[in-house]
């Protein structure tokens, strides 16, 4: 009988190598394409007039799981389509009166923002702590689209979407970037914390890492938000003032709101004039100072006796001063003014919007606009020149200050105000542009934002709605409808003293942009390192 001798296993057949079939190559890359595009959706439903601010961090957890490990270029596409996706639903109210141009190239442009985090978020996520890295990363790329092109647009940053949520308290400790990178942190720090668990439960190990990073980026996070409502504080330290908010509202929704400048002063002297029966009846306090919205009056009334002759008429009915927003002309200039009216004195103080609306206030490129759509250019005939100095007008102590519309989203603009004496602060706007849109409820929180962080009384007087009353820990306490006029009449306390954001500033944010440059740059040597190794 003969043996043959054959090696274990060598007649066995090879596996067969399978290769992916198409559908499989395409849905490996629609699934994380349409992940992204879906949480940046998730972190747009978050924002307000929706009190669902927790979605926040579903949304960045889903981030987290597409952008983990993957290129840079990968990083950067599924990074673009977040941002589409959050930003396009978020500003739709900038076409509500011009089209869908302006507001889709609004969008194009600040979604590479977004890009650009989505990028380095894959760079960093292979370091340990990497939720840290990339949350910081995400306030970079906030800082930078807060400051360019045209002076910036910081809408949208993920601090504006938390007005109801319990992380609002560390907007007293470190101002909008604080926020928001507690936020951020929370949501990467969710996804790790499940994915680290998922493979403890498979391999038996990852225990301890899982338990060290649920505690660094998500229980650190909430921990802290919650010691630093020990910063919020809503008693008085100055006494207090009474307030009241005049909204005349507009005779129509829409850009032609303009054509009917005289009807939207009249509209506002008389709801003053209603204030002012109201008064006189004893069913309301009289207050130490009235506040109307910015463009209650865009004739100018240092020009316009007649202009001047009914806000005159409506200081002297009410027997308080006015803030009088005003479109004024002077020296050769077009200025967005807040007046301060004196029922005996008339004009006593102004201030000069300082952060101007780029393609509404003024256009810039304006030879290149043109010739793409003369239309644009003639919205825009003149530019508005910017102001200098912070606005505080300081009747009998009240040291009310003044941060017109747009300036509400950018943090330096409202921090000045404080800085320079402020005890509270008032934000005229005028929505009636925007029709029924969102922009207003998205500027409200804004403002309610704005009163936990510098630890201030808000009053929100808008044209057409919808006004408020915020006290300095976020809550509001009285509010109108849209596009129906009426009055605020309510006395709130007035502080002196500064939060930690107040104090440091911008230190916060420009430690969180090192921070963020630290990881990438060690993002970046670690995935050299790593290519040369596979070199090898």
């Amino acid at each position: 009988m003969t043996v043959t001798a054959t090696s274990v296993g060598a007649s066995d057949p090879m596996p067969p190598r399978t290769t992916p079939s198409a559908w499989q190559k395409w849905r490996a890359r629609l699934l994380p394409a349409g992940a992204a595009a879906l949480a940046g959706l998730l972190l747009y439903v978050s924002f307000p007039p929706r009190t669902l601010w927790w979605l926040a961090l579903p949304a960045f957890a889903v981030l987290g799981w597409v952008l983990r490990g993957r290129s840079w270029k990968a990083g950067l596409g599924l990074g673009y389509l977040f941002g589409l996706g959050f930003l396009l639903p978020l500003l739709v109210w900038t076409g509500v009166e011009v089209g869908p141009g302006p507001w889709l190239a609004l969008v194009v442009i600040e979604a590479v923002y977004v890009a650009l985090v989505g990028a380095g978020v894959t760079l960093v996520s292979r370091l340990p702590g990497w939720p840290l890295w990339a949350a910081a990363l995400w306030i970079a790329g906030e800082a930078a689209r807060a400051r360019v092109p045209f002076s910036g647009f910081p809408w949208g940053k993920v601090a504006f979407g938390q007005a109801d949520g319990v992380f609002l308290p560390l907007a007293a400790l470190g101002g909008t970037p604080v926020l928001g990178f507690a936020v951020v942190l929370c949501g990467f720090g969710l996804y790790e914390l499940v994915r680290l668990a998922v493979t403890a439960r498979r391999t038996g190990g990852l225990l301890k890492a899982a338990a060290v990073v649920g505690v660094l980026s998500v229980a650190v996070p909430v921990a802290g938000a919650f010691a630093a409502r020990t910063l919020v504080g809503d008693k008085a330290e100055s006494g207090t003032v009474t307030v009241a908010v005049i909204q005349g509202n507009v005779p129509r929704l829409g850009l032609d709101f303009n054509s009917q400048r005289r009807a939207v002063l009249d509209y506002h002297a008389r709801e003053t004039e209603r204030l002012a029966a109201e008064i006189a009846a004893g069913r309301v306090e009289r207050p130490d100072i009235v506040l109307w919205p910015e463009n209650s009056s865009d004739i100018d009334p240092f020009a316009n006796d007649d202009a001047r002759e009914v806000v005159d008429r409506a200081a002297k009915a009410v027997g308080a001063p006015i803030s009088v927003g005003a479109v004024v002309s002077r020296d050769g200039k077009l200025l967005n003014e807040q007046i301060l009216w004196d029922p005996v004195k008339g004009p006593v103080d102004v201030y000069d919007k300082r952060q101007i609306q780029p393609f509404g206030e003024y256009l810039p490129l304006r030879s290149l606009v043109g010739a793409i759509n003369g239309e644009w250019t003639s919205m825009v005939r003149q530019d508005f020149s910017r102001g200098s100095e912070p606005g505080v007008f300081d009747r009998a102590g009240a040291a009310v200050g003044l941060v017109t519309c747009y300036e509400a989203a950018f943090d330096w603009a409202v921090r000045d105000t404080v800085t320079d004496g402020a005890k509270m602060i008032s934000v005229p706007s005028n929505n009636a542009t925007f029709g029924r849109s969102e922009m207003t409820y998205q500027q409200l929180a804004m403002s309610r934002v704005r009163a936990v962080e510098h630890s201030r009384a808000v009053t929100v007087p808008v044209t057409s709605g919808v006004s408020a009353v915020i006290m300095p820990d976020g809550k509001i306490t009285q509010k109108t409808g849209m596009f129906v006029a009426g009055h605020l009449v309510q006395e709130v306390p007035l502080r002196t003293s500064q939060t930690p954001a107040t104090r440091l500033g911008i230190l916060p944010e420009g430690l969180l942009v090192l921070l963020a440059a630290g990881g990438l740059g060690w993002g970046l040597t670690a995935a050299v390192r790593a290519r040369r190794t596979g070199e090898q």
